[in-house]
This record gives C-alpha cells, structure tokens and sequence, in this order.
C-alpha cells in the first residue's frame, strides 16, 4: 500500500450544523472559513450531560451562540484549546463567561524564537496573545466527565504550546491543527518550528488511534498511513528545496514559484514561511548555511 498522502477535501456539514459524530462526540464548525482554514474551525462537543468543548474557535457571536445551543441542559465543565491561534482559542473566554466553565490545555501563547534583528512579527494578527488558561495541561494530564476523559499529549510544531487530546474510550485522537486530512499543516517561524513538528509527527507514529479528528476538515481514518505520508511528503519538499540550490536559487522568494507550481499567488506568502521552516532545520542539521545568525526570509542560502 503507498504511503503518499491522500488529502480528502470534501465537504463537511455547513458551518452552523450540529452534527453527532459518535456515541461522544458532536462538531459544530465555526463560519470562518477561508485558505487557511477550509470550511471553518472544528468544534468538538465530548460527552452527553457533563461535557467538554475543544477549541470553541474564534470571536464570533454566530459559533458561541450555536455551541451554547447544542449543550443547553447540559453542564459545560471544560473549555479546552489545543493552541493559540486566533481560529482557535478566542472564543474560549465568552464560552467561559457563558458557562463558567474553567479553560484548560495549552499555555499562553509564545514563539519558539526570539524575533532576530529587522526581522517582522508577521504573525502577530493569527496569535492569541491574550490566552490565559486557568489550568495548564502538559503531557499526560487530563480531564473527564461521565464516561469520557481526555489526555494530553504534547505536540509542538505548529505552534510551541501545541497540544493534542486522546478519548480513549473511542480510541480517538483531537488532532488540532498538527494533523489534518485537508492539507499539511503550515509551520512558520518564528511560531512555528520543522524540527520540532518532525518530532511530533514521530512520535505519534508510535502511538495507536484509530482516528483522528483535527481543527478543520474531516477525520483522518488511517492516521498511521497518513503520517507516514507526511514524513515522505516533507522529505519530498526538503528534497525540492536543495535541489533549488543546486540549481544557484538562494533566496527564499525565487525558490517559491518552481517549488509550488499552480499555488495561488495569495498563498505565497504562506508558502514561502514553510520553505523558511524547512531551510531553518536544514540549516540546523548542518546541511544548509545561511548568510545571517538567524535564517530568515530575507536571508542568502547555500548548501554546505
């Protein structure tokens, strides 16, 4: 069987829709769609009577209104984020004011490196810098309610506070933004790091889930076989990147167009991030080297 990546981009149910996935899980999908986000941010409603909601979405009084909706009668007792993004954690602070729910998962939010000298917070309008959880979740923490626990399970890459959950009880994974079944998953410095992404990848590959349910799209139904794929797939695109310079391109911006061919031009931008990510690792394993102390976007690159 091939390993390479299978995306599945078909429709979900429409943003606004409450749907039972399972005996435990419901998702109602936030209207936020767009390039970054598919059809919209996942929510996921774990339980009946008791419940958790991860990743309530964005500041949006339409989705808090919808998720308050699918739980009336029912206890809210943990609102829990899977990373600080705006697509993700805002809208945790009105479900909490709505419900009194405590919010739990992952820590404030904060970049894997400091910003290197002249170098933009390009990322500053997707971070949740005001993401303040009252309790903070590492690796193996958990909550439950009547028939349901989550754990954590710490997956840095995406974002340095990344975090997945595990339903054990269905042998489920909430996937956040690590793994979807749409799209790989953007990993831009200085929020996000390759490195570590990588690591996270692998070590999910030694764990067993039935079934992934990430931020946006729909399940990932061979989570092994797509992660797989994903290592292939990013081996490919560390591939195409020193072939580019070999072939003399050194800068970021001319090895985008051949690397991507067919990407709209609005998601260059976003594409030239993940090069950048992936010229950081290279230029961490010694073998890439960059003209500055700290690669950049703007930075000379040679293999070395």
């Amino acid at each position: 069987m091939s390993d390479d990546i299978e995306f599945d981009r078909s429709a979900t149910a429409p943003p606004g829709e409450v749907v039972q996935l399972s005996r435990l899980v419901r998702r109602l999908i936030a209207g936020n769609g767009g390039p970054m986000t598919f059809t919209g941010t996942c929510s996921y409603i774990v339980g009946q009577g008791k419940v958790a909601i991860i990743d309530p979405g964005p500041e949006d009084g339409a989705h808090l209104a919808g998720l308050l909706s699918a739980v009336s009668g029912e206890t809210v007792s943990h609102i829990v984020v899977t990373h600080t993004h705006r697509d993700h954690s805002p809208g945790a602070r009105a479900l909490k004011a709505a419900t009194g729910a405590e919010i739990v998962g992952c820590g404030p939010h904060r970049p894997f490196r400091d910003l290197a000298a002249g170098e933009a917070t390009r990322l500053d309008a997707a971070a949740d810098s005001e993401h303040a959880p009252d309790r903070l979740m590492a690796e193996g923490d958990g909550v439950t309610g009547p028939g349901w626990s989550l754990l954590a399970i710490e997956t840095p890459g995406h974002t340095a506070n990344h975090l997945a959950f595990a339903l054990p009880e269905e042998e489920t994974l909430f996937s956040g933004d690590h793994v979807m079944a749409w799209s790989t998953t953007i990993v831009a410095p200085p929020d996000g790091s390759m490195a570590a992404y990588m690591a996270s990848v692998e070590k999910l590959r030694g764990m067993e889930h039935a079934l992934y349910r990430p931020g946006h799209g729909g399940p990932v139904t061979e989570p092994q076989r797509f992660l797989r794929g994903l290592v292939q797939h990013r081996r490919q695109r560390e591939a195409a990147i020193l072939g580019r310079l070999r072939a003399g391109d050194e800068r970021i911006s001319a090895m985008v167009p051949p690397i991507y061919q067919g990407l709209p031009p609005a998601l260059h931008g976003a594409a030239a991030l993940s090069v950048l990510a992936q010229l950081e690792d290279l230029v961490l394993r010694g073998i890439v080297t960059c003209d500055e102390a700290v690669p950049g976007l703007g930075s000379r690159y040679r293999t070395a």
